[in-house]
């Protein structure tokens, strides 16, 4: 199973960017999808997940500018990212908690991360 994160670059405050997490490999059923991010010198910090039926949870400093979804057909977690701010800085990893076969507990996966760059 890989996750394949596309979508980071550059972009000015108050700008947006929407990244895409993709999940490929042999999966029965992948449980919760998220997305963390990491600055440099600071530990790997939640930002949102969604559950398969779609229930939300988001960090408190992108509340009402962050947005997670997924489309459960393509395997696929999606951040869209507005009002973005230069704290929001930072290498963008997706995860998710997979089931390779039914009779198999979920594992855990990280994608390689994207890099987010918000500066004027």
């Amino acid at each position: 199973v890989q996750l394949q994160a596309s979508g980071g670059g550059l972009v000015q405050p108050g700008g947006s960017l929407r990244l895409s997490c993709a999940a490929s490999g042999s999966i029965f059923r992948i449980d919760v999808m998220g997305w963390y991010r990491q600055a440099p010198g600071t530990q790997r910090e939640l930002v949102a997940t969604i559950t398969s039926g779609g229930l939300t949870n988001y960090a408190d400093s992108v509340k009402g500018r962050f947005t997670i979804s997924r489309d459960n057909a393509k395997n696929t977690v999606y951040l869209q990212m507005n009002s973005l701010e230069p704290e929001d800085t930072a290498v963008y990893y997706c995860n998710s908690d997979i089931r390779r076969r039914s009779f198999l507990i979920p594992e855990n996966y990280w994608g390689q991360g994207t890099q987010v760059t918000v500066s004027s």
